[in-house]
């Protein structure tokens, strides 16, 4: 009997909504919450596993199924879930996907499940008031330390301050929610919580690195920082529809990691540096951890004369590592080298989706500042 039951359990992953995990949408979900009655990928099923008095979990394949759990998950299913669990959902709430850290997979899962966030608009105050204030860690520029930072998110003013005192009149920094990009760096940061915040200073990139050891208080932060991206772009863009803005309130990197590269002339040796892929924007760091790039460049598309080989001219000379990459723009060629053949492969990849991609009209703009500038 036991059998059948288990038989039954696989036969509903084949009802729509059934086939990808109801919390991150990782595809073929093998483990189960009999208590919500939702299929669950095996990383979320970990989560769910902290939550015991929200749900309990087993696996498809492996676990013994009774006719009353079988009945129950048959009468639910993913697609009721989200009528039940997300019909107030957000629009710039994020939903995160299986490669995204734990901290907003963990979140996602609590918000849903356990606070029910999403049933009731009320609950949603923390990031969608348009404003905010609290104290983060913040690292420090210079000495590398973290120390507790106070911050200010304001839609009314369109900016994120923080200040360096309690009783500080005036604001250290003044982020513009324009230029603001937020993206979570656990690994990088070395917290679990850690969370990257880059703006625009003199149209160069400026990073900040901050976390708090509450992790619903960090993803509050992010997601009030998109709230406040996705009211700004209501209303600088007043025709787009939410699914056209959505994409644009955060973004993750394209690429991150370390490379050789080499100065204009093409002359001094190679120097091991951190890039970043961001958008159009290449920058580099002598540290992952600095606040300001040593350079940027800007990747064009194919059609205004931007191309990505693999490989170096035979005349380069002083790289230590072999897997070559030259990047040609209108004006000069940038030589890197790779320490494997992978990541040399995956680096041109994230070129190549740049450079093939057209160029918007406002990307002219930051183009015509990097051929300007001093």
């Amino acid at each position: 009997m036991a059998k059948e039951w288990q038989r039954a359990v696989l036969e509903l992953l084949q009802r729509p909504g059934n086939g990808h995990c109801a919390d991150c949408g990782a595809p073929d979900p093998d483990w189960a919450s009999y208590t919500l009655g939702v299929f669950i990928c095996l990383s979320c099923s970990a989560i769910h596993r902290n939550i015991p008095q929200v749900s309990k979990v087993k696996s498809v394949r492996l676990d013994a199924w009774d006719q009353a759990q079988v009945e129950f998950m048959a009468s639910h299913g993913n697609s009721a879930a989200r009528v039940m669990y997300e019909p107030k959902v957000p629009s710039f709430y994020y939903r995160p996907t299986p490669s995204d850290c734990l901290l907003l997979r963990e979140q996602w899962i609590r918000a849903k499940y356990e606070r029910q966030e999403f049933t009731d608009p009320e609950k949603q105050e923390p990031y969608s008031a348009g404003y905010r204030e609290g104290f983060l860690w913040k690292r420090g520029r210079d000495n590398g330390q973290f120390l507790s930072r106070k911050f200010v998110l304001t839609e009314r003013e369109g900016a994120l301050k923080y200040f360096n005192r309690n009783d500080a009149k005036e604001p250290k920094a003044v982020m513009k929610i324009e230029h603001l990009n937020a993206t979570f760096q656990p690994g990088k940061i070395g917290h679990p919580h850690g969370l990257q915040v880059t703006y625009l200073k003199d149209n160069s990139t400026r990073n900040i690195f901050i976390y708090h050891e509450d992790g619903k208080e960090m993803v509050d932060w992010f997601n009030a920082l998109r709230a406040a991206r996705f009211h700004y772009l209501q209303v600088a863009f007043p025709g787009a529809s939410d699914a056209d803005l959505v994409p644009k309130l955060t973004r993750s990197y394209l690429k991150e990691g370390y490379m050789e590269k080499t100065g204009p002339k093409q002359t001094e040796g190679f120097r091991k540096r951190w890039f970043t892929m961001d958008d159009r924007r290449l920058m580099y760091f002598k540290d992952p951890l600095d606040a300001f790039a040593r350079g940027e460049v800007f990747i064009g598309s194919r059609e205004g004369g931007y191309t990505v080989l693999d490989r170096l001219p035979p005349a380069a000379q002083g790289h230590h590592w072999p897997h070559g990459i030259t990047i040609i723009t209108p004006e000069r060629q940038f030589l890197l080298a790779c320490e494997t053949e992978p990541e040399q492969r995956a680096w041109v990849e994230a070129f190549r989706k740049v450079v093939g991609r057209p160029m918007l009209p406002q990307e002219y703009a930051v183009e015509a500042h990097f051929k300007h500038k001093p």
